[in-house]
């Protein structure tokens, strides 16, 4: 008797179904799984085996054959345990209830318990559209595949409760999604509490308004994490497919929060400098995302930016273009989305205070050559706007006053943000940053004096081409920030300010 059973796979970012079949048929008792199983997979055969007994159920002694269909894609982790344990009690007749429009997911215990997997939101979605109306799921991931319209998502335990609930004795109710339950990450985070630093702060409410690149330098202390960490709350609020799609990648990952439906608050990675390449753009011998995945539609704060691996920031590069990263194996060829900011941070100097007003330097000059030269020309090309951030007088850190707050900040950003979800409508633009070359032209038009400002700016600064377009840009967004439709000469003088730091430093 073969017995079909449906569950779902991974594949990077996206599900796949998957069909566990089981036949049991006369012969020398034995037990075998095929369809490329992985390892983990293959290990299946002793939990399955002992949590069969251990729940008061004979394991069948006869000739078992367990094929993961399609065979052609190799399986992974032990997500198939609970799917090949259903399959075998029905094969064996062991039980016998419809699972015609069921789904199942989850790792075993030795003694029947249901652990959580990886990957249960996108696993969800995919088993919807493939028709099935029931998803069963370990207990601890049911509230993340639970926002997924359509579809009950059951929350199983262990075993006697499943067994209890397939026979209709005792219904386990479907999960209902919980709303913002995340916790609040930048909960005591305000602009507020920023003392000074008028520019910087300018700086980073144009980044959050066109969604641009930024680079802080300064001495140690001035405040560059301190910025960089409230980014966040101004940044507009995530909308329902941005959270689907950041949940999605932090589900793969496994660092969705238990009992936690979605990711509701944008994220904001802070990899150490010590980062591998692999840690950043995602490895393994089937891919997982990095981090630069998963800040998806957030923030990756890049602290001591020339402490970081040459090779590794250099990764950087393509992602910051595509908004994607592809990572190859033997095994795979995976493309994970990574639409994010960059907020990069570091000193001037291997001691920090080349150009401090007050104190010395102790380096020499071949030394902040060399520190400096660790970030390349390509990378910061990248990086829309470079901000000084100047030691603070005691004046300003001693004041009582309070600095404008992140909500106030934020209402201006929203309304910015608001101005280019209307300009860019149907496009597939979320921000100014992500204009193309196509459309750079038509939505960045500009008055006689600006194009004349910018022409002689080009020439005596030595702009490239990739440079023109990100001060046009950063233009375009001053432009919304005040409500001009065509970009000014004030806007341009603005923007090339931001532009100004690498012939400081870098020549």
């Amino acid at each position: 008797m073969v017995v079909n059973l449906k569950s779902m796979g991974l594949f990077g970012i996206d599900a796949f179904p998957v069909s566990v079949e089981t036949d049991i048929s006369k012969g020398i008792p034995s037990f075998d799984i095929v369809g490329l199983p992985d390892a983990s997979i293959k290990e299946a055969r002793d939990r399955v085996r002992a949590a069969i007994c251990n729940c008061g159920f004979e394991f069948p002694k006869n000739k078992i054959i367990i094929n993961l269909a399609p065979a052609d894609i190799k399986k992974i982790g032990s997500i198939y345990d609970l799917p090949i344990l259903i399959s075998l009690l029905l094969a064996s007749g062991a039980v016998s209830f419809d699972t015609e429009n069921s789904a199942f997911i989850g790792e075993l215990s030795l003694g029947g318990e249901v652990r959580s997997v990886d990957g249960v939101l996108p696993m969800a979605i995919e088993a919807k559209k493939r028709g099935c109306k029931t998803f069963y799921v370990p207990d601890t991931n049911a509230r993340e595949g639970a926002v997924v319209k359509g579809l009950d998502v059951i929350p199983v335990k262990n075993i006697g409760q499943l067994m209890l609930h397939l026979k209709g004795k005792r219904p386990i109710p479907p999960s209902l999604p919980v709303q913002n339950t995340n916790e609040k990450i930048f909960t005591g985070l305000d602009f507020a509490d920023v003392k000074g630093q008028f520019e910087a702060k300018r700086a980073l409410e144009i980044a959050a308004c066109g969604g641009h690149n930024v680079l802080l330098i300064g001495s140690p202390g001035t405040g560059k994490s301190m910025l960089a960490k409230r980014m966040p709350t101004i940044l507009p609020d995530m909308t329902f497919e941005e959270m689907i799609e950041t949940s999605k990648i932090h589900s793969i990952a496994g660092i969705i929060p238990h009992n936690t439906s979605l990711v509701t608050e944008r994220p904001f990675r802070s990899p150490h400098h010590t980062v591998s390449a692999a840690g950043l753009t995602g490895g393994g011998s089937i891919p997982h995302p990095g981090e630069i995945s998963l800040a998806h539609n957030g923030v990756l704060f890049l602290d001591e930016l020339p402490e970081f691996n040459r090779n590794t920031m250099e990764i950087l590069r393509q992602p910051i273009e595509d908004g994607t990263v592809t990572i190859s194996r033997v095994n795979a060829t995976l493309t994970y989305p990574c639409s994010i900011m960059i907020i990069a941070a570091m000193n001037p100097c291997p001691c920090g205070y080349f150009g401090h007003p007050t104190k010395k330097c102790t380096c020499s000059q071949k030394a902040v050559s060399q520190y400096l030269s660790r970030v390349s020309g390509p990378l910061l090309d990248r990086l829309d706007i470079h901000v000084e951030v100047p030691p603070l007088e005691f004046g300003e850190i001693s004041s009582s006053e309070k600095s404008e707050s992140s909500a106030e900040i934020k209402k201006r950003v929203d309304r910015v943000r608001k101005i280019q979800t209307e300009r860019f409508r149907g496009t597939g633009i979320l921000c100014n940053a992500a204009i193309t070359p196509g459309l750079l032209n038509e939505v960045c038009p500009m008055d006689d004096s600006a194009r004349s400002t910018l022409e002689s700016s080009f020439d005596k600064m030595g702009l490239s081409g990739r440079a023109y377009d990100r001060i046009l840009k950063v233009a375009r967004t001053i432009a919304d920030m005040d409500n001009c439709e065509v970009i000014k000469r004030e806007h341009i003088f603005e923007s090339i300010q931001f532009r100004t730091l690498d012939s400081k430093y870098w020549r």
